[in-house]
Formats: C-alpha cells, sequence, structure tokens
C-alpha cells in the first residue's frame, strides 16, 4: 500500500499495552510523517520500547490501532518485514559471525536486497568485513546493526536506544548515520532516553512517562513552550551592572558571586536586553555567556524528576 506524502507513514490511535497487573502504556497516540526523525523520549520504563515493539509487530497491544505504511503491523506482517527496518534495544548475533556473513545472511531474507558491500562501506564496515562479532566495539556493533536494518532498503528504519552505553565519540558518530537515513528518504522512528540525542536529531518528539504521553513537539517548540527562562552570566566588577539589570522588565532574578553576576529572565529578547543595558551604561565586563534551556529542563519541568538511567 502506497502512503501519501500528506499522509502519516505510522499512525498510532489510543495504544494500551499491559503486562499482568502493570500497565506499560495507556491510551497512547501520535502520528509520524514522510520524511521526518520522530523520537518517544522518556526515562527508562517510561514505554518507549513496548510503543516500538507494538509499531513493529513484535508485540500485540491489548486495545488500540496501529498502521505503518498503511498496512496492520500484524495481520500484513510478511509485506511490511520488506519495507521496514528494524534495529533492536536487546540486540546480539553469534560471537564468531564476521561482519560479511552477517550481512550475507540477512540479505538472503529479503527479495531484492541493497548491495552490502557498498552498505559497509556507507557505514565505515569495510576493514572490518572479516571481524568476527565479538571482535567489534559497541560502536563497531550499532553501525553493523544498522547496516542489517537498512539491507532490504527499508522505507521506515525503527531504532531503539541506539547509542545507550556508547562513548560521546562513538554516539556522535552513530548521530551522523541517522541524519544521513534520513538524507536518503528514509522515515526514523527512534526512543532515546538521552535529550541532548532527541535534540539534535529529532524533527518532532513525544515525551513519554508512566505510559502516558504528556507533551509533543518540535524541541524547540516544547522549549519554549515549557522552558522559557534564559540565564546570563558575566563577570565584572562594576556594582552599577546589577542596579541596571533590575530595571529590565523581563529580568526575574539577579544573583551576584563576588564579580560574577547571574541574571534569569524570560523572552527572546532577554540576552539582547541585558547586552544592551550593560553597553549603555558602559559596564566593562571580562566574561559573558548564556545558558539556553533544553529538552532536559523540558522533562524536569514536565515530569518532576531527572532522566533515569
Amino acid at each position: 500500500m502506497t502512503v501519501s506524502p500528506s499522509q502519516p507513514v505510522i499512525r498510532v490511535s489510543h495504544l494500551r499495552k499491559s503486562y499482568g497487573s502493570c500497565i506499560a502504556v495507556h491510551d497512547v497516540s501520535f502520528e509520524v510523517y514522510p520524511g521526518e526523525i520522530f523520537g518517544l523520549i522518556g526515562p527508562n520504563g517510561a514505554g518507549k520500547t513496548t510503543v516500538m515493539e507494538c509499531a513493529e509487530g513484535l508485540r500485540t497491544p491489548d486495545a488500540g490501532e496501529i498502521a505503518v505504511l498503511g498496512c496492520n503491523p500484524f495481520r500484513d506482517v510478511h509485506t511490511l518485514q520488506n519495507r521496514i527496518g528494524v534495529q533492536l534495544q536487546e540486540a546480539q548475533l553469534q560471537k564468531r559471525i564476521k561482519v560479511r556473513e552477517a550481512i550475507g545472511l540477512w540479505a538472503s531474507l529479503y527479495d531484492r536486497p541493497v548491495d552490502g558491500a557498498r552498505l559497509l562501506d556507507q557505514l565505515g564496515l569495510t576493514d572490518k568485513r572479516n571481524a568476527w562479532f565479538m571482535t567489534l566495539s559497541g560502536g563497531q556493533k550499532q553501525r553493523l546493526f544498522i547496516a542489517l536494518a537498512l539491507i532490504n532498503d527499508p522505507e521506515v528504519v525503527f531504532l531503539d536506544e541506539l547509542t545507550t552505553g556508547l562513548d560521546p565519540q562513538a554516539r556522535r558518530a552513530i548521530w551522523e548515520l541517522v541524519q544521513d537515513i534520513r538524507e536518503r528518504g528514509k522515515t526514523v522512528f527512534l526512543t532515546t532516553h538521552l535529550m541532548e540525542e532527541a535534540e539534535r536529531l529529532c524533527d518532532r518528539v513525544a515525551v513519554i512517562e508512566h505510559g502516558r504521553i504528556i507533551d509533543m513537539g518540535t524541541p524547540e517548540g516544547l522549549v519554549a513552550r515549557h522552558a522559557p527562562e534564559r540565564t546570563v552570566v558575566f563577570v565584572s566588577d562594576d556594582g552599577r551592572a546589577d542596579q541596571h539589570l533590575g530595571t529590565l522588565s523581563r529580568a526575574t532574578s539577579i544573583v551576584r558571586q563576588g564579580s560574577r553576576v547571574t541574571v534569569h529572565g524570560t523572552g527572546v529578547d532577554f540576552v539582547s536586553d541585558v547586552i544592551g543595558s550593560l553597553s549603555d551604561h558602559g559596564v566593562r565586563v571580562t566574561d559573558f555567556r548564556t545558558v539556553l534551556p533544553t529538552l532536559e529542563d523540558v522533562f524536569l519541568k514536565l515530569t518532576g524528576h531527572s532522566i533515569r538511567d
């Protein structure tokens, strides 16, 4: 079934999933559109993986409806498996399978796989094509799992907690790969509990906590809606700075610790107002920086606690 560019690639409506008396997902609804990177974000245990596995057809929901590329992921599983790529959160291969053997095995499962050697080259794994899986680093294993998810040239790629446990350098390399997937015309649906990752990659995100979506939008939109405060920190021995900045209508607090001054305020023009006031009154500043709110600040505001690993 072909999906119109104006229609969602993934539609989840009133999804519910329980494990015994534990309700993992409760009344979750969202849509993912062609060509976007959509993130389901929240702490571990929030229900992200359950939602994704239901969308992939790996788990059967207790209630609700799911459509992926216009197909039912349970009834149309054989049709859909040729059109989607999946990277699981808990993925492993045989210790002594070689990279090229894994690629060949996965390619044999599909009618029209892409060129495996070219895919390894694109993912920087050509030099590791004869290496055993157990000898690969964490980042190399994740790149291999991406290759396996892309071997059938899918229209939609599911990525579950892709960079958990990776060092910062490997994590950023994976981020570049995900952006490249989208640039090749694919739609990406990912889960993460790393707010920096979601902010860097996602066009839109849905915040999930205790199995419920508590807000959804672009990262910038969520920050503007829930964390409008800006902070300016500067160093100045001029005591007049506090008095001048106190007249700014957007300033909410001014704290001086020795020569370091921290000013909190709201509004997109707040930082410009601070700079303008310091300049107009000839206040000499030896250091100056701004602190802008992030998705993690939004999460703290919405849930009242920090991100749990």
